[in-house]
C-alpha cells in the first residue's frame, strides 16, 4: 500500500512520455536484440504503473458495488381475526362508530390450527385479544411437544397440531405462533359469525389475516340500504398511519378524511365508508399503512326495505396484476336469478365479478368461467373493457348452477373479487359473500374450517392439470390420512367436508398442490337457509428471507 501511494504522489514521478524520450536518447545502439529487450523493460515498467493505479483507492462514484444481502430471521406468525358483525347506532359521519348488539341469536366463534415440526413439537402459540391475557394457549413456548411415540423415537416424521375448536369470541382476536428453525410456524385461523334474526341475519366468515402495509379490498357498497364499515386493526407495538385510496364506478374518489388515519397499537379503528364515498354501488378500497402493519376487513351488510339482504366480511385479495383467479364461486339456478334481479332494488342479488383498474389506462379483460365439466360461455364472449381508475361489474348469472372458478387476464394490472349470493325470492331474507382473488396454491397451506354448516373445498385449475393433496386435521390434534384430487385443466372440483374423521370433529386441512397452477377456497352454506360464506386459502408459511441492505450515511 505504501508503494502504491509513492507511485502516485504528485511531483515524484516525471511524465511518462518525457522520461521515456530521455532514456531512448541515452541508449547505446547494440543491435536489434538490445532494442527489443529495452522496449520490453519499458512496457513492464508501464504495466507496473497501471497496476499500482488500479490498486489505489477510488472515489465512491467510480466503483460498482453490489448491495450486500442480509439473512433476516423468520418472525412470529400472526393472524388477526375480525370481531363479530355489529350494527351501527347513532354514528355521526366521519367519526368512529359506537356499536350495539345486533341479534339475540348471534354467535361468533374461532377455529385455529398450528402445525407441529416433523418431530411433533408444536411451537409456542396462543389465541388472544388485541390487548390482554390469552384466551387459549395452544402450546407453551418452544418446549411444548407431543408425548413420545415409538415412531417418533425411531426418527420417522410425526406431524401433530395445536387446535382451538369453536372458541366463542366477542371482539377482535389474534392467533400468534412462534417461529422455529428460521421458519414461520404453519398456522391458520378462521372466524365464523352467524345470526338467525335481526338486520344482520345471515352468516359471514373470514380467514384471520397476516397484517400488511398495503391491502386491496373489492366489493364495498354504500348505496341506499347498504352499510360498509372498514375495520383497521393494529396488532403490532408500532403506531400505524393509514391512508385510503377509493375507487368507484365513475373513477377515483377524492375524499377528505381519507389520509393520516392513526391506528394505535393494540386497537381497532372503524371507518364508515359512506362518510367518505356515499351512494357508491361499487367501491374498492386500497389501504396503505406507514409504520405498523394493519389487518383490514370491510363489514358489508344490506337491507331491502325491512328484509335482510345479507352480511359479509370483505377480506383483502391479491394486489393489482395482469392475471387474477377467483375460486369458491357457487351459482344458483339462472332462470330464478334472472327473475329476481329484474325486480327494482335487486340488481345486486345475483353473482358478479368486479374489476378495479387503479392505473391510468383502460384494461381489456378476458374472463373465463370454469365449472365441473369445463369452460362456460359468458354473455358478450367474456371480453370487457374496464375503465381506468374505476370499478367495472360483470354479471355471472347466466350459466348453469354449480361451483365455478373465474380466471381473468389483461395487459393492464387490475384487482378482482366475485360476489356470491343466496336466496331466490324477494320476500325472504337473503345472504351474500365476496370471494377475493387469491394466489396460486403451493405446499402446506393450513386451511381451518368452521365446525358447522354445509362445507366444501373448492379447487380450480384454469390450465393444464393439477394434483391437490388435502389432509384432515381433527380436534384431537391428529393429522389424518391424506386424500388427493386430480383436477383437469379448465375445470373446478368441489369436495364435501365431513363432520368428523374417526369420531373426532374435523377442524381443518393441510393442503398442497403440484402440477399446473391451482387455486382454492372454502365454501360455507347452511341447509334450509340462504346463508353463504367464502374463505380464500391463505398463503403458506414463509421461511428465512434474504434482504438487500444499502450501506451509507
Amino acid at each position: 500500500m505504501h508503494k502504491d501511494d509513492n507511485d502516485n504522489e504528485t511531483g515524484t514521478t516525471p511524465e511518462p512520455g518525457t522520461r521515456t524520450r530521455r532514456r531512448l536518447k541515452g541508449l547505446p545502439r547494440r543491435g536489434t536484440v538490445g532494442g527489443i529487450l529495452s522496449a520490453l523493460l519499458l512496457v513492464a515498467a508501464g504495466g507496473g504503473l497501471v497496476s499500482a493505479a488500479s490498486l489505489a483507492p477510488q472515489s465512491p462514484a467510480s466503483r460498482q458495488l453490489e448491495a450486500p444481502v442480509a439473512a433476516v430471521p423468520a418472525g412470529s406468525s400472526v393472524g388477526v381475526c375480525p370481531g363479530p358483525a355489529r350494527l351501527l347506532e347513532g354514528t355521526p359521519v366521519g367519526t368512529d362508530p359506537q356499536f350495539s348488539p345486533e341479534s339475540a341469536t348471534a354467535k361468533t366463534t374461532v377455529n385455529a390450527v398450528v402445525l407441529s415440526s416433523s418431530a411433533g413439537v408444536v411451537p409456542g402459540s396462543r389465541l388472544a385479544p388485541l390487548k390482554g391475557s390469552p384466551l387459549v394457549e395452544l402450546a407453551k413456548g418452544a418446549v411444548a411437544s407431543a408425548p413420545a411415540t415409538p415412531s417418533a423415537a425411531a426418527g420417522a416424521p410425526v406431524l401433530l397440531a395445536g387446535v382451538v375448536s369453536q372458541h366463542e369470541v366477542d371482539d377482535v382476536s389474534v392467533l400468534s405462533a412462534d417461529a422455529r428453525d428460521n421458519r414461520q410456524a404453519a398456522a391458520g385461523a378462521v372466524m365464523n359469525y352467524s345470526a338467525g334474526d335481526g338486520d344482520l341475519r345471515g352468516s359471514a366468515a373470514a380467514a384471520c389475516q397476516q397484517p400488511a402495509n398495503d391491502l386491496w379490498l373489492v366489493g364495498a357498497n354504500t348505496a341506499l340500504g347498504r352499510s360498509a364499515v372498514l375495520n383497521l386493526s393494529n396488532a403490532s407495538s408500532t403506531p400505524a398511519t393509514v391512508s385510503l385510496d377509493l375507487f368507484g364506478a365513475k373513477g377515483p374518489i377524492q375524499a377528505p378524511g381519507s389520509r393520516g388515519l392513526l391506528v394505535a397499537p393494540g386497537t381497532t379503528r372503524s371507518i364508515i365508508l359512506a362518510g367518505l364515498a356515499p351512494g357508491q354501488e361499487r367501491l374498492s378500497v386500497r389501504v396503505r399503512s406507514a409504520g405498523g402493519p394493519v389487518a383490514a376487513v370491510i363489514q358489508q351488510s344490506m337491507l331491502r326495505g325491512l328484509t335482510p339482504g345479507g352480511v359479509d366480511f370483505i377480506a383483502p385479495g391479491t394486489g393489482p396484476a395482469i392475471h387474477q383467479v377467483v375460486s369458491g364461486i357457487d351459482i344458483q339456478d339462472p332462470a330464478a336469478l334472472a327473475s329476481l334481479t329484474a325486480k327494482p332494488g335487486f340488481a345486486d342479488a345475483g353473482p358478479a365479478l368486479q374489476l378495479t383498474v387503479p392505473g391510468s389506462a383502460d384494461a381489456v379483460v378476458e374472463i373465463k368461467l370454469f365449472g365441473r365439466d369445463g369452460q362456460k360461455a359468458l354473455p358478450g364472449g367474456g371480453v370487457v373493457t374496464a375503465k381506468a381508475g374505476s370499478v367495472t361489474e360483470v354479471s355471472l348469472s347466466r350459466v348453469p348452477a354449480g361451483p365455478y372458478t373465474v380466471a381473468a387476464s389483461s395487459d393492464v394490472s387490475f384487482t378482482a373479487a366475485a360476489r356470491v349470493t343466496r336466496g331466490l325470492t324477494s320476500d325472504d331474507a337473503a345472504d351474500l359473500a365476496w370471494s377475493p382473488a387469491s394466489a396460486r396454491l403451493g405446499s402446506q397451506h393450513v386451511v381451518p374450517v368452521p365446525r358447522t354448516g354445509d362445507r366444501h373445498l373448492v379447487f380450480g385449475a384454469p390450465e393444464g392439470r393439477a394434483k391437490i393433496s388435502y389432509t384432515p386435521i381433527t380436534a384431537d390434534g391428529k393429522i389424518r390420512t391424506a386424500a388427493t384430487a386430480d383436477i383437469a385443466g379448465g375445470t373446478t372440483a368441489s369436495i364435501k367436508v365431513p363432520g368428523d374423521v374417526d369420531g373426532s370433529p374435523l377442524v381443518g386441512y393441510l393442503v398442497s398442490a403440484a402440477g399446473d397452477p391451482a387455486y382454492g377456497a372454502v365454501l360455507l352454506e347452511q341447509d334450509g337457509t340462504p346463508d353463504i360464506s367464502t374463505i380464500a386459502v391463505a398463503p403458506e408459511a414463509a421461511g428465512q428471507e434474504q434482504v438487500p441492505v444499502t450501506l451509507g450515511y
